[in-house]
């Protein structure tokens, strides 16, 4: 294969390699100890030593290197693992580059051509490697040609797919092509003698949606801030929706959302997404929500199948799904069946004979002795025989659990699922385990008052049809999951058998039965330390529900501290966060503390993804889903209440408390019973029938305070009249002093009807909704953001707010530049929503260079990246190479609307450290000549006047500035030396090219240099002559006398001192500059002239990709 050429060192290196073939250019070598029958000792070590290294570590046996004649550099070119390969490279060199390299006069010309060539074969087989990935690689080749000549993006960024359509314009649609890459939406097109380029970041994409324009029924709609575009005429519109949806979410949870999307590994690598890798995702994330698995399930085999169905006596016809630990089984029919069978369970996979009735079929036996039995499937070889091979490897890594915890452990708590083993055997461990071993509500069972037998016999008719539905369909996590368990669990599940079946549901029993021993021991390892999570957990022990028994006694709320605290520790991600002690309370009623910490992992970290993080950004697109869903159902309610988001603040506790200290808690069980077992749908057809059943009340309120009375009113008085436990409402109810008035509402009722009216939205639409709903909650924060920034900075500042906002953009574009590729910038952090709004984008030295290249109003010329360096470092004042939009927005500002003095004060920072480093110092100034001849007279020649002397003006000058001295209150900057001072000339210099009045400014600044030079040799000869400082030399008496040295000083003489000083005693300061600077009224004029952002701005935007590859400017795509 052909390497990227690298120099290689052959002093030693012969002792390695022999030489096979050479030729006055290439010389191919065989390492020793390879194809040598007859090697010597030094030959067998080589070959030992490269047969024992790890095989990253191994050297390719055979390689190609360049010599260039008569140079000492060698560079390896290509390696090969056997001759043959590497004999097929050689004889390409020898036909197309042996003969071609002897027309080359220089040998640097040689290398370069040889190296620039073999790095087009390089990219060469890249681009046949990506192609192959294709279904079409002809044609995907071809269109990734075009859309790298097109666009001209650099090399990292990754074409996916391209369409035919069409782009509308208003009613005129451009037939061309759209490009759809990993950090790109493109479209091209050339139409009438017309060329159209379109680019628009996946990053800066507000909404996807599909909808009908006047002319056509169905075209995707893209919307960025302020434009919205209409793409059309796809063969194939639910594929390429599909694709962008994907693209959209990946990209802007990889730029905006970190804080979560690290957990998905697969995809952090945006040169590696393929099609098919964004196809995969879409399918194993519905997998994963459509079972309640854990996101590190990796999917395998999708394939459709029959399962035979006991309780219906037939085969029910549906899809088998395979992950690493779980074999599923969904019918096409939502609803009819759904099984989970983790592997774990499973006993065997065997073949069956395959018969016309029974075509493919399979039997899997499980540990509780029952067998499924699947027909219809294809590829049954292949699927059988993976599934197969991840038993073996399950049963391999459960053979010794103790040690396999310990491996868990050194993993950290991010990955592990280990709970208590109830059958430890050291009495010591046993003694270490503070937990409790039953559910609260067996100590802590209070039962109501009134009706009790009738109660009581409700609660035993109720398990009598468990145990027979237990009989029928199972009672484990393998069980048949049908309509009718769901009828049951509607109903309510008896107090006796809630927390088994909660397990099961949510498939906790699992990580429960796999990992023992994980729970006691974080609890050893969390408890007694302090930080700001068990802080936050003391907080709230005690707002977990106040009212019941189980939580007025330090039983309860000793175990509801241990179980949020070992969770804080497993995963600090989420640490902890409000609404958790509410949802756990409950959990420990019904659960052991060691079940109810593992139905907590199952509900934080698979059921409620992403609820509970900093953010809390999964109950945020939940409410954004919520608020469309009232829009389709509840239309007239809509109408009513033009603003949604009310209603969504609202009913953010719904979702993160599932209801529980919203309804009384013998109501809202019964909900929980529901999430456990059909999900998050459960909670938007709940909230959804309760806004159903209160909209008359809605419809007639005045604001906001009345429809968050009328809601609240409502759900305090949902009670289950069946319920054996006690009918106490929650605190709000019971402080309602007419709450009897208010008609009682049976939970019962309430979610039958929801089932009924709202229950038809399947897991797939929720997760197509997240998805779509995701980008717009990600773009509403980056909005906050932005605002937040500009609130911050606006008073600092005098552009206006829409220029300022532009900047803010250019600015954040630059900070995502850096994000798309990787390998472009190592040095810019990855977007973290929990710093401060200030800190959340930074650029780099080279970015911010580019940045200030597009914005600065003056003509730096050659100098400008030497003085934007320097402008980086004076702005990095904690110097982790990294700035803020603040301190960009501050030094644009002095350039643009600061005073004179800020101005020149601002150019004298950056000619003094730490702006101006020593290899500054060294560079070769052009400012030197007569011009800064420091001998000649303080007397210059104007146009049309005469000879002009500043002995006098500079006396007064001094004098000034001794007595502004004492009043400064700032902190004085340090004085310049002559070698800075004349970089500083240099830079005014440069500022002056090509303006109008460029001859009078080069004359006025001929001018001011002479003076400074001359006052800066004043200086040195005055401390030469006494202690005292040069300023208090100059002070004149009160009758304006001067004294003889003063005299001498501006004398014209042609002496010299008998002693030179040392150089490093010339010194001239701030005021010095800044004074002499004014006595010219063109230099005044300029620095005064007012600069107009807005036209930079409008060219910035023309030209969104400033940055450089390979040392070669990439031409900017045309956003249209």
């Amino acid at each position: 294969m052909w390497l990227k050429p690298e120099e290689v060192l052959l002093k030693n290196a012969l002792r390695l390699w022999v030489t096979h073939k050479s030729n006055q250019y290439f010389i191919l070598q065989r390492r020793r100890g390879h194809g040598d029958g007859a090697a010597k000792f030094t030959g067998r070590l080589v070959g030992a030593l490269d047969a024992v290294l790890d095989s990253n570590a191994r050297v390719a046996p055979f390689r190609i290197l360049l010599q260039v004649p008569g140079s000492q550099v060698y560079s390896s070119i290509a390696c090969g693992a056997t001759m043959k390969e590497i004999l097929q490279h050689w004889e390409w060199l020898e036909q197309n580059l042996l003969h071609t390299l002897s027309v080359f006069d220089n040998k640097e010309d040689i290398a370069n051509f040889v190296k620039g060539k073999v790095k087009g074969l390089i990219a060469e087989e890249t681009s046949s490697r990506l192609a192959e990935q294709e279904e079409d690689p002809e044609k995907f080749r071809e269109g990734l040609v075009k859309f790298e000549s097109r666009f001209n993006f650099p090399e990292a960024e990754k074409l996916i797919t391209f369409y035919s359509c069409c782009c509308w314009k208003g009613r005129v649609p451009r037939q061309g092509w759209l490009y759809l890459s990993i950090n790109h939406l493109c479209f091209y097109s050339f139409f009438l003698g017309k060329e159209l380029k379109l680019v628009i970041p996946w990053v800066e994409v507000q909404k996807l949606e599909r909808a009908s324009n006047v002319l056509m029924a169905d075209v995707i709609m893209v919307y960025t801030h302020g434009k919205e575009r209409e793409f059309s005429m796809f063969l194939d519109i639910n594929e390429v929706f599909r694709i962008m949806e994907q693209l959209a979410d990946v990209t802007v949870r990889r730029l905006l959302d970190n804080e979560v999307f690290e957990l998905d590994q697969n995809l952090q690598q945006p040169t590696q997404i393929t099609k098919r890798d964004l196809e995969a995702r879409s399918q194993k994330e519905f997998f994963r929500a459509m079972f309640k698995l854990p996101r590190i399930e990796r999917l395998h085999d999708v394939v459709d199948c029959s399962l035979w169905t006991p309780f219906s006596r037939c085969h029910t016809p549906g899809r088998m799904y395979t992950s690493d630990s779980y074999l599923c089984f969904a019918s096409k029919e939502d609803g009819v069946c759904n099984v989970i069978l983790p592997l774990k369970e499973v006993v065997s996979v065997e073949k069956m004979e395959d018969t016309s009735l029974l075509p493919n079929p399979i039997i899997i036996s499980i540990r509780q002795q029952m067998a499924f039995q699947f027909i219809e499937l294809k590829d049954r070889e292949s699927l059988v025989n993976g599934l197969l091979q991840r038993l073996q490897q399950m049963n391999t890594s459960t053979v010794c659990p103790r040690n396999r915890d310990l491996v868990f452990g050194k993993e950290g708590f991010s990955n592990m699922n280990i709970l208590v083993n109830q059958d430890v055997e050291d009495g010591n461990e046993k003694e270490k385990l503070p937990t409790n071993a039953e559910a609260l509500m067996t100590s802590f069972h209070h039962t109501g008052t009134g009706n009790l037998d009738t109660g009581m016999t409700r609660e035993q008719i109720k398990e009598r049809l468990w145990m027979d539905h237990f009989a029928e369909y199972g009672r484990t996590v393998c069980m048949f999951r049908t309509e009718k368990i769901r009828k049951l669990v509607a109903m309510g599940i008896p107090e006796s058998l809630r927390g088994e079946l909660w397990l099961i549901f949510s498939d906790a029993v699992t990580d429960l039965a796999t990992h023992p021993g994980y729970y006691s021991k974080l609890v050893d390892e969390s408890m007694g330390k302090s930080c700001v999570v068990t802080e936050e957990i003391e907080r709230d022990l005690h707002r977990s529900l106040p009212e019941h028994p189980a939580f007025q006694n330090e039983t309860g709320i000793a175990a509801l501290r241990r179980v949020l605290t070992a969770y804080a520790h497993r995963n600090p991600k989420i640490g902890y966060c409000q609404s958790m002690n509410i949802l756990t309370s409950v959990l420990l009623l019904y659960a052991k503390e060691e079940e109810a910490f593992w139905l907590l992992v199952a509900v934080c970290e698979r059921m409620l993804p992403d609820y509970f993080n900093h953010r809390v950004l999964g109950a945020q697109v939940d409410q954004s889903i919520f608020e469309e869903l009232i829009h389709e159902r509840l239309p007239e309610l809509a109408e009513h209440i033009t603003d949604l988001s009310t209603l969504a603040s609202i009913s953010l506790s719904w979702f993160l408390t599932l209801f529980i200290s919203i309804m009384p808690l013998q109501s809202s069980v019964n909900v929980v019973d529901c999430f456990f077992f059909d999900g998050i749908k459960v909670i938007f057809q709940i909230g959804l029938a309760v806004l159903d059943a209160t909209a008359v009340e809605l419809c007639s309120s005045k604001d906001d305070g009345q429809a968050l009375m009328i809601l609240s009113r409502f759900l305090e008085h949902v009670r289950n009249e069946e319920s054996p436990l006690p009918q106490t409402g929650n605190v709000h109810s019971l402080l309602n002093n007419e709450q009897e008035l208010y008609p009682v509402t049976d939970i019962a009722d309430l979610i039958r009807d929801s089932y009924e009216k709202f229950g038809n939205s399947s897991v797939e639409q929720i997760e197509h909704l997240r998805c779509k709903h995701r980008i717009r909650v990600l773009q509403s924060h980056e909005e906050t953001t932005k605002q937040n920034v500009l609130r911050v900075v606006a008073p600092d500042v005098s552009f206006l707010h829409e220029d300022l906002e532009d900047l803010f953009d250019m600015f954040k574009r630059e900070h995502f530049i850096s994000r798309y590729w990787e390998g472009i910038s190592s040095l810019v952090e990855r977007h973290d929503p929990r710093r401060p709004y200030a800190e959340h984008y930074k650029i780099d030295s080279r970015q911010f260079t580019a940045l200030f290249k597009l914005c600065s109003p003056w003509p730096w010329g050659s100098h400008t990246e030497v003085l934007a360096e320097r402008m980086f470092r004076l702005l990095d004042e904690n110097q982790d190479h990294l700035i803020e939009f603040k301190s960009f927005a501050w030094c644009l500002d002095i350039i643009y609307h600061g005073e004179m003095n800020e101005k020149i004060k601002l150019l004298y920072r950056l000619h003094i450290p730490p702006a101006l480093t020593e290899n500054d110092h060294n560079c070769q100034s052009p400012l030197k000549g007569p011009l800064l001849s420091t001998t000649r007279p303080l007397k210059l020649t104007k146009p049309n006047s005469g000879e002009k002397d500043y002995q006098k003006q500079l006396k007064q000058m001094l004098r000034d500035l001794a007595r502004e001295k004492d009043k400064s209150t700032e902190k004085e900057l340090p004085k310049m030396t002559q070698k800075e001072f004349i970089q500083f000339c240099k830079t005014l210099y440069s500022l002056f090219h090509e303006d109008p009045e460029e001859n009078d400014l080069y004359q006025a600044i001929a001018t001011v240099t002479t003076l400074l030079l001359q006052i800066g040799e004043v200086g040195q000869r005055s401390s030469s002559i006494s202690s005292g400082s040069a300023s208090d030399e100059f002070v004149d008496s009160e009758n304006g006398a001067c004294s003889s040295d003063q005299d001498c000083v501006f004398s014209e003489t042609t002496s010299t001192p008998t002693q030179p000083l040392p150089e490093t005693d010339w010194v001239v300061s701030l005021e010095h500059i800044l004074a002499s600077l004014l006595t010219e009224q063109s230099l005044v004029n300029f620095f005064e002239k007012p600069w107009e952002l807005k036209p930079k701005l409008e060219s910035a935007k023309m030209n969104p990709y400033s940055l450089k590859t390979n040392g070669i400017s990439q031409q900017s795509p045309i956003l249209s």
